[in-house]
């Protein structure tokens, strides 16, 4: 007999400032931004978060935004396995910040079945992503690097880099 899996409601994303773990000075939040678990959001000082964007924090986990950082509209931060974006860090429009998966242990199981593996998200100062970008856990962006519009990043960006693509490549490295 199957059962019948309950799910519950994450909530509505409404927030006050001073729900959050820690707030700077300056932080703008457009019209339509939701946040859930701010208790475990750190937010760095002069930051920008664009109209329509999610920041879904995990209660197990901390999502840090560092200062000076400016976040396109309708983005999507998932914070399970953790995040962290650094100082100065522009991150264009519709990007999408994925910390966790559903493992791969039994090909019998619908996917949904399976359970979920976290890995932390780490972006460096510095770092520009392009919009629509998709960055999948595990992966560390380097400092001062540049992801490409429309790339998917499934490994490692060293610092100073240019990649781009699907999956993310290599393409050269910013001069210096």
């Amino acid at each position: 007999m199957d059962t019948i899996k309950k799910y519950r409601s994450h909530g509505d994303g409404r927030f006050s400032p001073g729900d959050f773990k820690s707030i700077g000075d300056n932080v703008i939040f457009e019209p339509g931004v939701l946040v859930f678990h701010p208790e475990n959001i750190l937010l760095g000082s002069n930051i920008y978060i664009g109209h329509n964007s999610i920041l879904k924090g995990y209660y197990k986990s901390q999502m840090e935004i560092g200062t000076d950082t400016w976040i396109g509209q309708g983005c999507f931060f998932h914070s399970a396995g953790g995040l962290k974006i650094g100082n100065a860090v522009g991150i264009g429009p519709m990007v999408k910040i994925l910390t966790s998966h559903h493992d791969d242990l039994d090909p019998e199981l619908a996917v949904l079945e399976l359970p979920l593996k976290f890995e932390p998200v780490v972006i460096e100062d510095g770092a520009d992503i392009g919009t629509g970008s998709v960055i999948l856990p595990g992966v560390t962006i380097g400092r001062n690097s540049i992801i490409g519009a429309g790339s998917v990043v499934t490994r490692d960006v060293q610092p100073f880099a240019v990649y781009a693509g699907v999956p993310a490549k290599f393409l050269r490295m910013r001069k210096q």
